[in-house]
């Protein structure tokens, strides 16, 4: 048994933000494992531009995005251990792992922070019916071939969802010389960002069928094709609104899922709204000393997003770790209406800063607002002309009235028009 103050499992933009944060607030023995050969996580497969336009006010790809804290945290001689795969984290804060130069190991840590990210939602999630042959990828998985290994999937491709890596991926495989035929989507509404949609399938003429999903997968060794049907408001299919597509490929972006089979383990209670630990405003689980970040936490739509959170998170370890942690009074944040995994869950007051909740929508809302409501306090609210599922909102709570506030904190969405 070794030990170390601070351990964080994950050296994807989550993990790396998390340990220079960290380090810059005075954490000296810091460890982080990454069970993939290299740092950078799902970065390193996302070869296309728009990362860092908030964090450093310039457009990157994901690879540059990442090597720019690499570099920091060799710089900053913060130890990341590849190749490490964390098997176990209990309540004692214990870390089990298994790592290709030392064999299987335990950490005994000060604090964790859990990094984990995320994994895609795979076809038997979703139940689609059909023959079970080759040529059905998630689309993260076409990308890490395409990217990474120089394979192409196929040549004639369909992609169901519109999740923004599907959508990425229309774009990329168009430009790869494959034909992307149609992009398919059970929603009424895409669940990618808008600027994904006109980029990656206006701009390549790639139709957009809403309120459709595939039906049907034929092909023995080798997919040769599949039907979509128009689906109604209960998403099941309508009989006799059938389109048949030939095609080799089958790309699925069906969503995410954040990966917290360590914090399980744990004993960590998961929202059923967002699929990531329970937490405070500093990014800690009902574990002290064990904080969360990234899309472990819940599934963000930026980088830069993930990278903010995750440093707020390394700072607050380093707090705990050089000051030990502090009980203080907690107001729970509640899901109002329209609103679907507000995080933090809990806010501390008095509070020392302004309060970010981030949250998705449930449905497409215009010309609305984004309102808080608690006793004793009377938060702004902010007038979106839209809001849409797959692009995160937020709520940002002034210090001063969230001081004053008493009893639940309820983020809502009240609007001139729904649709």
């Amino acid at each position: 048994m070794t030990r170390a103050d601070l351990l964080i499992i994950g050296a994807g933009p989550a993990g790396l933000a998390a340990a220079i944060a960290a380090r810059q607030a005075g954490v000296k023995d810091l460890l982080v494992l990454e069970r993939e050969e290299a740092s950078g996580g799902i970065l390193r497969q996302c070869i296309h531009n728009g990362f860092g336009l908030h964090r450093f006010k310039e457009e990157l790809t994901g690879p540059e995005y990442a090597q720019r804290d690499i570099d920091l945290a060799a710089d900053l001689g913060i130890r990341i251990q590849t190749n490490a795969m964390a098997l176990s984290v209990t309540r004692d804060k214990v870390v089990s792992f298994v790592s290709r130069q030392e064999g299987p190991r335990q950490i005994e840590c000060g604090a964790i922070i859990l990094c984990t990210g995320c994994r895609e939602r795979s076809r038997g999630a979703i139940g689609t019916p059909g023959t079970r042959c080759a040529g059905v990828f998630s689309a993260g998985t076409a990308q890490k071939f395409v990217n990474l290994h120089g394979f192409m999937p196929g040549s004639q491709v369909v992609i169901l969802g519109s999740g923004d890596i599907g959508l990425i991926m229309a774009r990329r495989m168009t430009l790869q010389g494959a034909r992307v035929l149609a992009c398919v989507e059970i929603m009424p509404y895409s669940s990618g960002l808008n600027r994904n949609i006109v980029q990656c399938l206006n701009d390549y003429d790639i139709p957009l069928y809403l309120s459709h999903t595939v039906t049907d997968i034929r092909g023995t060794s080798r997919l040769n094709g599949i039907t979509i049907s128009r689906v109604d408001e209960n998403r099941r299919p309508v009989p006799g609104t059938e389109i048949d597509f030939s095609c080799d490929t089958l790309l699925l972006s069906v969503g995410l899922i954040p990966e917290n089979e360590l914090a399980l383990g744990a004993g960590l209670n998961l929202s059923a709204a967002t699929g990531g630990v329970l937490v405070d405003d500093r990014f800690e689980t009902e574990i002290d000393g064990v904080f969360s970040a990234g899309n472990a936490l819940h599934v963000h739509d930026l980088a830069d997003d993930v990278s903010e959170e995750a440093a707020r998170a390394g700072r607050a370890a380093a707090d705990y770790l050089l000051r030990g942690g502090q009980k203080r009074q907690m107001l729970s944040v509640m899901d109002g209406r329209g609103v679907l995994g507000a995080v933090p869950q809990k806010i501390a007051v008095p509070a020392e800063e302004d309060v970010r909740v981030r949250f998705r929508v449930d449905r497409v809302y215009e010309n609305a607002y984004v309102c808080a409501h608690a006793q004793g306090a009377v938060f702004p609210r902010r007038k979106h002309r839209i809001l849409t599922p797959g692009e995160m909102a937020q709520a940002v709570l002034p210090k001063q009235p969230l001081s004053l506030a008493e009893g639940d904190i309820v983020i809502s969405i009240e609007g001139e028009k729904e649709r």
